[in-house]
């Protein structure tokens, strides 16, 4: 678990500092653009494809951080062991969802490849990347819910022995 928390956190930071490039991107197309009226058409698309990245690359740390949206209209009155079980069952659902997910995203990668999928449009990028880098970081997401499953039972056991 420890293994997996931490490359939760190497990833989420590497996201984090997307962030930055994204802004960088956006900035050198409006300077571009607008100061020395040349407009660079990759600028949008590596935004958007930065955009998606950090997106794809910061779920697994904000399930480990406990960061996600919950609704604790309910949740802020139970006991430790009713959250843990709560936290158990809705583990459960999101494994569920991240395995269709990744099935379907190795299945998108798989044609991807076969077919050199591109994106249409003026700067025509290779969708292989981004869709490479979806079914890793679902992957690291299943191995952070597998995580949190553990430490839920152990929360559950914890309680119980008390």
């Amino acid at each position: 678990m420890r293994v997996v928390d931490r490359l939760s956190d190497y990833v989420g930071i590497v996201a984090m500092a997307l962030v930055f490039v994204m802004i960088g991107v956006l900035l050198l197309d409006a300077i571009t653009r607008n100061a020395l009226d040349i407009p660079l058409h990759w600028c949008v698309e590596v935004a958007q494809f930065t955009l998606l990245a950090y997106f794809f690359m910061g779920g697994a740390m904000t399930l480990k951080n406990d960061d996600h949206v919950r609704m604790d209209l309910i949740y802020q009155h139970l006991s430790t062991r009713g959250k843990a079980i709560l936290d158990l069952i809705t583990s459960a659902c999101l494994m569920f969802y991240l395995v269709v997910m990744t099935i379907g995203s190795v299945s998108s990668l798989q044609y991807a490849i076969q077919t050199n999928e591109r994106r249409f449009s003026m700067w025509n990028p290779s969708m292989i990347p981004i869709k490479a880098l979806l079914v890793v970081c679902l992957v690291i997401m299943l191995l952070q819910t597998l995580s949190l499953v553990f430490k839920h039972i152990a929360t559950i056991r914890r309680v119980d022995a008390v």
